[in-house]
C-alpha cells in the first residue's frame, strides 16, 4: 500500500465508512492525520492496521472504552499481555451473560408458541401471557396463568 492514503482510500481498504473514520479520530481511537496543503487527510498502512483492529474488536462486541484501552496495549508491545486478557475475559463473560439471556428468551418464547393449536385470538395462548402484565418478565416457567375471561385482553394501538 502506498504512503499518504486518502480517507477514501482507507474506507475503501477497511471496508468502513468515511464517517466511521472521522468518528474513531474524534474520540481519539485514530490518530488525527497530517494534512495536506489542499487539507486533506494523509494516512499511512499504519493507520489502515489501527482501523481493521478497531473493527474486529467491534466485531467481537467489545465496547469503545475496552477498544482504547487494548490499543494503548497494543501500543506497548513490551508489556504483559494480562491486561489484554483481562479485558477478553470481562468480554467473554458478558458475552456468555447475553447468550444465558437469549436462552431464557428463546425457552419463554418456546413455552408461549408450543401450545397454540390454531385456534381463535380468545384462546391464544401468546396474546393471553403478553396481556398478563401482573408476572414481571416472562422468565419464570413454573408461574400459573392468571385466569382470564374468554376474550381476549383489550390491546391499544
Amino acid at each position: 500500500m502506498a504512503q499518504n492514503l486518502t480517507i477514501g482510500r482507507v474506507a475503501r481498504a477497511a471496508d468502513c465508512k468515511v464517517q466511521t473514520i472521522r468518528y474513531y479520530e474524534q474520540i481519539g481511537l485514530l490518530p488525527r492525520p497530517p494534512r495536506s496543503d489542499g487539507n486533506h487527510r494523509l494516512y499511512e498502512p499504519a493507520d489502515v492496521d489501527r482501523l481493521l483492529f478497531i473493527r474486529r474488536a467491534r466485531e467481537l462486541g467489545f465496547a469503545l472504552d475496552a477498544i482504547r484501552d487494548l490499543l494503548r496495549l497494543a501500543d506497548t508491545p513490551d508489556r504483559p499481555c494480562a491486561g489484554a486478557d483481562a479485558i477478553a475475559r470481562a468480554q467473554l463473560a458478558a458475552v456468555e451473560q447475553r447468550i444465558a439471556r437469549l436462552q431464557a428468551l428463546k425457552s419463554e418464547l418456546d413455552r408461549m408458541i408450543h401450545p397454540c393449536h390454531g385456534g381463535t385470538i380468545a384462546d391464544c395462548r401468546v396474546i393471553e401471557v403478553l396481556g398478563d402484565h401482573g408476572h414481571g418478565p416472562a422468565t419464570d416457567q413454573t408461574a400459573p396463568a392468571v385466569a382470564r375471561s374468554q376474550q381476549a385482553p383489550a390491546i391499544r394501538r
